[in-house]
């Protein structure tokens, strides 16, 4: 049996390079090498791609904080080729490689927004995840919640302000209209980078500066007090969700360490225990947000159940965290869906979606 032949890309220029690291090495270690020959993509952190050994590609693998590529002197660039999608060195232009699919596993900007994907489209190219408008819309975090409100979803209240407008953010009128305390968040990053919660004037205008260091569009929410559930979504035009787990942080809320580096700084209740009324009721709203944001392929939908069983949507996730305590394949493998099956069934849907998309008319054929 001929080896699909995978692109693995992972690094990123975003505050997020070191999630990626992590969730990279859980991927390759996970994929079949019966099935698959892996190409290993390191992109640094100025955004340049290099192709990697199989060993020894990441130093430091054991400090969460450390993890980082190691040096490689092969930058690549990757082309459309003669009929074929090829990686090419930026010195001399000798073709290297020859890929099948790319399998992204980049966080934030540059990454998980729709640049990348929109690179993969333009050179013809199967990828793993969200197409360039689901990822766009999916980062974007202020106009993933008015999608999300105009389909009728409950989100939380927000409001949102460009860095041009941040002398003029006044601590009052948030409060009153948002109480509080609240959540101040880059719009587009995740991982809960930036993100600050404020419970008084000194907190909440320092929160807003740290927001303003990651992205030049913030947005800020109230509090929503109820139970962090998060649900994973798998498929292309029939997404189906897994089972629910809950998120009990020890700290005030799902921080950053507590996501990808203390593996104490929350428990993580898989399955949620909710009634099979409420878990349908969850799964239902995750795949029904899926739709509405455009996406395929994956995403981690995260939500608040209050005590009136109201199910608020958080955020959507188009690239989720793969590593070793991350949310997205715990719960599909105790959904039925081992790690590597997963994997399998990720590269499918990306080779399935390109391969309904080359069915489609690029131009119009006129009579003569």
């Amino acid at each position: 049996m001929t080896k699909v032949r995978v692109g693995v890309l992972f690094g990123g220029k975003s505050a997020e390079h070191e999630v990626s690291l992590q969730s990279a090495k859980n991927v390759i270690e996970a994929m079949d090498q019966e099935k698959y020959e892996i190409v290993l993509i390191g992109m640094d952190k100025q955004g340049r791609w290099y192709l990697k050994e199989d060993l020894e590609f990441l130093l430091n693998t054991t400090e969460s904080t450390q993890i980082k590529l190691s040096k490689s002197n092969d930058e690549v660039a990757l082309i459309l080729g003669e009929g074929t999608e090829q990686l090419v060195t930026i010195n001399d232009f000798k073709v290297l490689e020859e890929l099948d699919v790319v399998f992204p596993i980049l966080h934030g900007p540059y990454g998980e927004d729709g640049t990348v994907q929109g690179l993969f489209k333009l050179v013809d190219l199967p990828f793993v995840g969200a197409d360039v408008l689901g990822s766009a819309v999916g980062m974007d975090k202020d106009v993933m919640k008015r999608l999300l409100r105009d389909a009728g979803i409950s989100i939380a209240d927000f409001l949102m302000y460009h860095r041009i407008e941040q002398e003029k953010i006044d601590f009052t009128e948030v409060k009153d209209r948002l109480g509080m305390p609240v959540f101040i968040k880059p719009a587009n990053l995740g991982s809960s980078v930036g993100i600050s919660k404020a419970a008084d004037q000194a907190e909440f205008e320092q929160a807003v500066k740290i927001a303003f260091e990651f992205d030049n569009k913030i947005i800020i929410e109230e509090a929503i007090e109820g139970r962090e559930i998060e649900c994973s979504v798998l498929g292309n035009q029939e997404p189906i969700a897994s089972v629910p787990g809950e998120i009990l942080p020890k700290e005030g809320f799902y921080s950053y360490e507590a996501k990808y580096i203390d593996e104490s700084g929350a428990a993580l209740e898989m399955p949620a225990k909710l009634t099979d009324e409420m878990i349908e009721q969850v799964q239902e709203c995750a795949v029904e947000s899926f739709k509405v944001l455009c996406c395929q392929g994956m995403a981690r939908v995260d939500v608040f159940i209050q005590e009136d069983n109201e199910i608020i949507v958080n955020e959507i996730n188009t690239i989720p965290g793969f590593t070793k305590i991350s949310m997205y394949p715990k719960l599909w493998e105790i959904s039925g869906i081992s790690y590597s099956e997963l994997i399998d069934k990720l590269i499918e849907l990306a080779i399935e979606r390109y391969k309904n998309e080359k069915k489609l008319k690029t131009s119009f054929d006129f009579e003569e």
